[in-house]
């Protein structure tokens, strides 16, 4: 028996995808394709509220994909307003908000709880709607996927979500997508000026992420080493609250603003490390997506990042910099660290792929069919 399962995919025709709408994309791409293979394959409609590129997506028989153009409170107005209509067996939403009315079972993806974490690193408003549509969503699913065991932990912890209502869903990583061929290293190195050797974070610039922390442990390894020459490479966006005077003191820091995908592999393969040490994330993909590149990798002790690092990377307090900073210097004096976290990484990094999220995800319907 099939299910017809409605799904938010507004998320997936952002120009400029950040980890949420990467998510989105691939995880539904991955799902559609793995549909076809069933033997009762669903049937699966996707609602856009902007017009999708023709081949986001796979084209089949058993997709069909509807966009309902709509201004400010799409989800809430007119895809609910659809859902009305169509009376689906089961609505998707992959990204935190369920509409606040609507008929049959749900599925939502919620993704992290940084909001409570760090409430001063969010606008006022996005905390207190990120909060209100978190609640609903988790009261009003039938089940609830969570990006890491953090997340599952924080839904029970912040919202008392019932624990046996939340299936943990780890996020693929896109090994393909960060292939690159040597005129790629050249052409990145050039386009943004890298120098020779350098540290590299890839994320938003914002404070849940620790930029400050970050470049006050390379001044120290600057200190420590005596090495000028070495570079700190931020590539991302300036995010909430970002403040100049983070990079105050600091030589040869350099910021490339926000990274094309084509970019990002050939990036981070020239990179002495990842240092990612948020104070906060529901899942990294930076840090997998270093190991993939064969990268080593410095990360927090905290929330996520321990369940995707494993024993595949150094782990740190963010909150010491003496830590990051001695991380630092490791993955510099060590070659033979480098080449054992190198070959860890890049195992641990194959486990997360979106052909088995696919699969995951279509376990966690088969459940839901099983309610029906």
């Amino acid at each position: 028996m099939s299910l017809r399962i409605a799904i938010d995919a507004s998320r997936t025709t952002a120009g400029r995808p950040t980890g949420t709408e990467h998510y989105a994309r691939r995880l539904l791409h991955a799902f559609i394709e793995a549909n076809l293979y069933r033997d009762e394959p669903h049937n699966i409609t996707l609602y856009f509220r902007d017009a999708p590129p023709a081949d986001l997506f796979p084209a089949n028989a058993m997709t069909r994909q509807i966009v309902l153009p709509w201004g400010r409170a799409w989800t809430h107005l007119r895809f609910a307003r659809e859902l009305w209509a169509a009376r689906p067996d089961v609505c998707f939403v992959p990204a935190h908000t369920l509409p606040l009315s609507f008929p049959g079972h749900a599925l939502v993806t919620v993704h992290d709880l940084g909001y409570k974490h760090f409430p001063a690193a969010h606008p006022q408003m996005q905390r207190r709607y990120l909060d209100f549509t978190t609640a609903h969503s988790q009261r009003r699913a039938t089940l609830i996927l969570a990006d890491s065991r953090a997340t599952a932990d924080d839904l029970s912890s912040y919202y008392g979500a019932p624990k046996d209502k939340i299936r943990v869903l780890y996020p693929g990583v896109d090994a393909d997508a960060l292939g690159f061929e040597e005129k790629d290293i050249a052409r990145v190195r050039d386009r943004f000026q890298l120098p020779e050797r350098f540290f590299l974070f890839i994320g938003t610039l914002q404070p849940r992420n620790n930029i400050q922390g970050l470049v006050n442990a390379f001044v120290e390894w600057q200190r420590q080493v005596g090495d000028k020459q070495t570079g700190l490479v931020l590539a991302g966006g300036k995010g909430w609250l970002f403040d100049e005077t983070w990079l105050a003191g600091a030589e040869n820091v350099r910021m490339l603003g926000y990274i094309e995908e084509g970019d990002k592999g050939a990036l981070l393969s020239q990179a002495l490390a990842l240092v990612f040490p948020s104070f906060y994330e529901g899942f990294g993909f930076p840090v997998l997506e270093a190991m993939i590149c064969g990268t080593p990798v410095i990360a927090s002790n905290t929330s996520s990042l321990p369940e995707l690092v494993g024993k595949a990377g150094l782990l740190v307090d963010p909150q010491d910099t003496a830590a990051i900073s001695s991380a630092m210097r490791r993955y510099n004096s060590d070659p033979g660290l480098r080449q054992s976290m190198i070959r860890k990484g890049k195992r641990q990094a194959a486990a997360f792929t979106w052909e088995r999220a696919a699969a995951r995800l279509h376990e966690i319907f088969d459940e839901i069919q099983q309610m029906q």
